[in-house]
């Protein structure tokens, strides 16, 4: 019998420099935005978006980034697969849900009468 290694993700130089570039330009682009007040806000803030996008898309140009985009998209094919329940379904099993709650409430407080009961007759 082989017993399976677990899978282990090594990163190559190309993917662990794209990263840490993608990593320094949002660093980069948060000191600017916090480095240039006299600059207005929106301004700022549209930078800032753009440089974190230019990050992402240089982390998705990665081995990781693809598998990430992949399963991603993997994801939301799945998501579309679910049947969600109508809202009285939800509704009726909402009720069943806090009705069974409440038996259960009322079942331990009466186990808790029955225990206390016992004590005090153990212990006098």
């Amino acid at each position: 019998m082989n017993p399976t290694k677990p899978e282990t993700q090594t990163l190559n130089r190309a993917d662990t420099f794209k990263l840490a570039a993608a990593g320094a330009l949002i660093l980069i682009a948060l000191a600017s935005f916090y480095l240039f007040p006299n600059i207005s806000q929106l301004v700022r803030v549209i930078g800032l978006l753009i440089a974190v996008g230019a990050a992402v898309a240089i982390a998705l140009k990665t081995e990781l980034g693809a598998e990430t985009l992949e399963f991603l998209r993997g994801s939301r094919s799945e998501v579309r697969k679910v049947v969600w329940p109508t809202r009285a379904e939800t509704t009726q099993t909402t009720l069943i849900v806090i009705a069974m709650v409440v038996v259960m409430g009322i079942l331990l407080w009466l186990l808790d009468i029955l225990l206390l009961w016992l004590v005090r007759l153990i212990t006098g």
